[in-house]
């Protein structure tokens, strides 16, 4: 589909958003629409989950067979690729409606732009971090992972994965007017990636020492809730910013 059509198919959605009778409605027909046009772009969806893949299967003839070594490394790389991961697929989020003018068009919306954002954020975790979550156990066994990681594993990088994606619509929204803001956004996001990163780490680590891991899923659903509340209106505050100018 080019740019064009794109463009007239996402303003005549926000159109339709526009006159339902409340924010959900519109919510919902904006995430139809994210939703169909994401599975149009294959490559948005498989670039991340190739890299996640490749590297994690690389990593045991970089740092040896050791089935000890890699089962005590195994949490830790997990969540640093599926970190960086998400950053692969960050800077896409809001470039295609921003260059074909959609994003405009959804900007005035009677609707606030927080459901907009939410609706990108829904869709890009639904296409990149639950195929992680999902993919998790398979890279696990590859890293000869102790059985009592594999649940842990899952649900932390459901929650800290669903957190990745909304963070990172903060630092895409503030970069989206930029050429090239690769760098940038990477330099933006990442220290707001490190405290899901920790306890999503020693979610599966207190799991394998045999402690209860409950506590830390509790401080990433905490972060979750944050997130959700705070990053889209962050996010929707930096695109009228960068719309203006």
């Amino acid at each position: 589909m080019c740019s064009e059509s794109v463009a007239v198919a996402k303003g005549g959605q926000a159109q339709e958003a526009g006159v339902s009778a409340g924010a959900g409605p519109g919510f919902m027909a904006l995430l139809r629409t994210e939703l169909l046009l994401a599975i149009r772009r294959r490559a948005d969806i498989v670039n991340p989950l190739l890299f996640f893949v490749t590297v994690l299967a690389m990593m045991p003839l970089g740092i040896g067979p050791d089935p000890e070594m890699l089962a005590r490394m195994a949490p830790g790389l997990i969540w640093v690729m599926a970190l960086l991961a998400t950053l692969l697929s960050q800077e896409s989020l809001f470039r295609g409606d921003y260059e074909d003018g959609s994003l405009e068009q959804i900007s005035l919306l009677p609707q606030p732009l927080y459901f907009a954002v939410l609706a990108k954020v829904a869709v890009h975790w639904l296409v990149t971090g639950l195929p992680l979550a999902v993919l998790s156990p398979l890279l696990g066994l590859m890293l000869n992972l102790p059985a009592a990681g594999y649940l842990p594993l899952v649900i932390s990088l459901l929650l800290g994965t669903a957190s990745l994606s909304l963070i990172g619509a903060v630092g895409a929204a503030l970069t989206v007017a930029l050429q090239r803001p690769g760098l940038l956004l990477a330099l933006i996001i990442m220290p707001l990636y490190v405290p899901v990163l920790i306890f999503g780490t020693g979610t599966v680590q207190a799991a394998l020492d045999g402690y209860a891991y409950s506590a830390q899923l509790a401080v990433l659903g905490a972060i979750l809730a944050a997130a959700a509340a705070l990053a889209p209106l962050a996010a929707a505050g930096a695109i009228r910013i960068s719309l203006d100018h």
